[in-house]
């Protein structure tokens, strides 16, 4: 009999995870690490600007996933909480204490809900001036003004390019990406 490192997870079985979660994670992190978004659009290579990056690819993701049935519903929830625990560890890493993280955490989940909400705005928006999320990337104003313009096209052309893409692709852990 194997030893479960998650002891916990056989009492939570409303947060079954999805098999390939990790792995469609670890490519959505690969992207956001790409140096083009902090060298070529300007987002400032720090924790708010990586954490802006990463938001967004996990964003369209989660977007391409909120039709797609039940195995893919199954695949955001996994995606969401290994998000969450990759914030915690971020958090742990930085040295925060245990007794702060849970309200660190629910400060992270709250500004990655409104960071979410304004990529949602951005997508919908008729102007490509990115003029929604702005506020949304860290740094002065006219460079925010300028990262999000770079930022809102390429993030349309990301989510137009998973719209094409099957769900089960995603749901098998596979994720393509298009041309930057």
């Amino acid at each position: 009999m194997a030893l479960s490192l998650k002891p916990l997870a056989a009492l939570l079985p409303w947060r079954s995870k999805s098999p390939h979660a990790d792995e469609l994670y670890g490519a959505i992190v690969a992207q956001a690490r790409l140096p083009v978004f902090y060298q070529g659009f300007g987002v400032p290579d720090t924790l708010e600007g990586r954490f802006v990056v990463l938001s967004l690819h996990l964003f369209a993701v989660l977007h391409r996933l909120k039709d797609g049935g039940s195995e893919a519903a199954t695949m955001a929830q996994a995606l969401s909480d290994r998000f969450t625990a990759d914030m915690e560890t971020v958090l742990r890493e930085l040295g925060v204490g245990d007794l702060a993280i849970p309200k660190k955490v629910r400060r992270l989940t709250a500004s990655g809900a409104g960071l979410l909400q304004s990529f949602e705005t951005a997508l919908g928006a008729r102007r490509g001036a990115g003029s929604h999320d702005r506020r949304r990337v860290p740094g002065d104003e006219t460079a925010a003004r300028a990262a999000s313009a770079r930022l809102t096209p390429y993030l349309k052309r990301l989510v137009r390019h998973l719209e094409e893409e099957p769900v089960q692709e995603l749901c098998a852990g596979r994720l393509s990406h298009p041309d930057i």
